[in-house]
């Protein structure tokens, strides 16, 4: 949904200084109700992938799935979308390490934790870990990055890394790479093999 877009830039630009009336004007005529707050594109591709295979149309539910660019702007991106500005219901997925962020930035702004879930260490490793380092190698192939991957692995810095590792490493290596595999490895996924955490964030909006 185009609107959509539109409200998830003007809401970008809210949490970077700018006026909030476009975001509130948008909100209001799209009657927008929750927000997912994630930290980076990969997330927000692999949550999408999530979406489409079991059917739903998060944008036209009204849900803005959207990235904030970082752990770290959670606190800013509560206080405008949450209780102190929109009072849109927040749920969100964060990486083990930033949790204390989200904790200390929810509760600044006066938003529950409710519908908020943890990686272990992101959603990369968590999709790696159902899937398998072997039928994620399979998908590199498939995608035409093995002879990139096979490359990455004769570093000198890769030695000594569990298979898991060295694919997680991987998909940060490139621009896009980790956006590409969020979608990849989710529409892999079996039946039963949904990450908790991804699979309890769907759940809960």
């Amino acid at each position: 949904m185009a609107d959509m877009g539109a409200f998830r830039e003007a809401v970008t630009a809210w949490a970077a200084g700018g006026p909030g009336d476009p975001a509130c004007g948008i909100a209001a005529r799209l009657s927008v109700r929750a927000a997912v707050l994630l930290e980076g594109p990969s997330d927000v591709a692999a949550v999408g992938a999530l979406a489409a295979r079991r059917g739903r149309d998060l944008a036209a539910e009204g849900i803005c799935v959207l990235s904030m660019g970082g752990a770290m702007s959670v606190g800013r991106y509560a206080h405008i979308l949450g209780p102190p500005g929109l009072g849109l219901r927040l749920a969100g997925l964060c990486d083990e390490a930033e949790h204390p962020f989200y904790v200390r930035g929810l509760e600044r702004a006066g938003a529950p934790q409710r519908g908020f879930f943890v990686c272990a260490a992101d959603l990369e490793d968590e999709l790696i870990r159902a899937l398998g380092a072997a039928r994620v190698e399979e998908l590199v192939r498939a995608e035409g990055d093995l002879r990139a991957l096979r490359t990455f692995l004769n570093q000198p810095a890769q030695r000594g890394r569990t298979s898991q590792q060295q694919l997680r490493r991987f998909f940060g290596t490139k621009k896009g790479r980790k956006i590409h595999y969020g979608r990849v490895l989710v529409e892999a996924l079996g039946p039963g093999q949904v990450p908790a955490p991804l699979d309890g964030l769907l759940a809960a909006l």
